[in-house]
């Protein structure tokens, strides 16, 4: 049998096999009425209740679809609270944008191996940049190989959500491993902090304006780039096709992850959030062709189960419409910094290594 598992501390085990997974939490002193998981992907709801089995609870599902799967349990207690907190009985977890989460990794699930590869300690450089036309500053971290002369040209990789992807992420470990190992090219980062991201990265004409008229220049004046490729993910990928958009010259390339681009047709869900007719105008705009006749290379990731794969699958066969290079590579994961991460070898490396000099 092959299956992966972990030991509580009452040496219980959760385990994975024949496309089962089974979850057990001990609750020796019964301190608890009901369990219940908090899925981060689609399980029907008949299915999360634990059910009690002697001194444990006990949850036996379908595997969903996907390499891993972050959760969290909701408990029930004896005087009638409840409260959503991490698997005690499990001691794998994960740090994401929304707080520390437990995670399953299912058989042949590899993190990627550049997190343990050599590196060498790249240069960082924390920049404050005043934007006028945000009556904002925008927070910056530049990385770039140790030793790289501050006038040599290289390409420029900017990164939206620039601070979650380094500390969520490791973007700027993937960089070093690649300049170390080779096989990346030689190039600088521009990790750009989110300020109020919602606001700023929703198809806001403010923000494209203030990136492309204050913060690329700026970036050019520091660190003279050869070429220039936008990244983000969620709402950041959605901000940087934008940007795009206005002000074609900016980049030379985009890597968009599980980018936010709402369609009516298939986010009716997401009306509530403030900015959802902004995007949603954008984004018709984008499918009825308002797109710069300049097109460059776009690569797409997504989970294959995410909600957004229906709105990336149509945003990627527009983009090849007009005559985009653009390629969409679903992944067996959800919307989460580590799905991101496990992305970014080989499809972000295929396209610095596509860019670089």
């Amino acid at each position: 049998m092959i299956c992966g598992t972990w030991c509580s501390a009452a040496g219980q085990a959760s385990s994975v096999s024949s496309g089962v997974l089974t979850l057990r939490v001990p609750d020796p002193g019964r301190q608890l009425v009901g369990l219940r998981l908090v899925p981060d992907v689609r399980i029907a709801d008949r299915l999360l209740d634990f059910r009690r089995a002697a001194d444990d609870w006990e949850l036996i599902i379908p595997r969903p679809p996907v390499n891993r799967m972050e959760y969290l349990l909701e408990l029930r207690h004896v005087d009638g609270s409840s409260e959503i907190g991490i698997d005690v009985a499990n001691p794998l977890r994960v740090r994401g944008a929304f707080g520390m989460k437990s995670v399953v990794e299912f058989p042949g699930y590899r993190p990627p191996a550049w997190l343990t590869a050599p590196v060498e300690p790249g240069a960082t450089r924390a920049i404050d940049l005043p934007v006028r036309t945000l009556g904002a500053r925008i927070s910056i971290l530049t990385w770039a190989p140790a030793g790289t002369p501050e006038d040599e040209t290289l390409p420029l990789l900017l990164v939206h959500d620039g601070p979650e992807y380094d500390a969520l992420a490791s973007i700027t470990h993937y960089l070093s491993a690649g300049v170390t190992g080779k096989w990346l090219p030689r190039l600088r980062a521009a990790l750009l902090g989110p300020g109020p991201r919602d606001r700023w990265y929703s198809a806001n004409p403010a923000y494209a304006r203030a990136l492309g008229t204050t913060v690329i220049p700026a970036l050019s004046e520091l660190m003279p780039s050869s070429t220039r490729i936008g990244m983000g993910t969620s709402l950041g990928a959605l901000a940087m096709l934008h940007a795009h958009c206005r002000y074609p010259d900016a980049f030379d390339a985009l890597f968009l992850q599980s980018g936010t681009f709402f369609m009516p047709r298939f986010d009716s869900h997401e009306r509530r959030f403030a900015h959802h007719n902004r995007i949603t105008a954008f984004v018709a705009g984008v499918h009825a062709g308002r797109l710069p006749g300049r097109p460059l290379p776009v690569v797409l990731t997504c989970g294959a189960i995410e909600e957004n794969v229906r709105n990336n699958r149509s945003m990627t066969r527009v983009l090849r419409e007009h005559r985009y290079e653009a390629t969409l590579h679903e992944v067996a994961d959800v919307h989460n910094f580590t799905a991101w991460r496990d992305s970014f070898d080989p499809h972000l490396t295929d396209l610095l290594r596509r860019m670089g000099p």
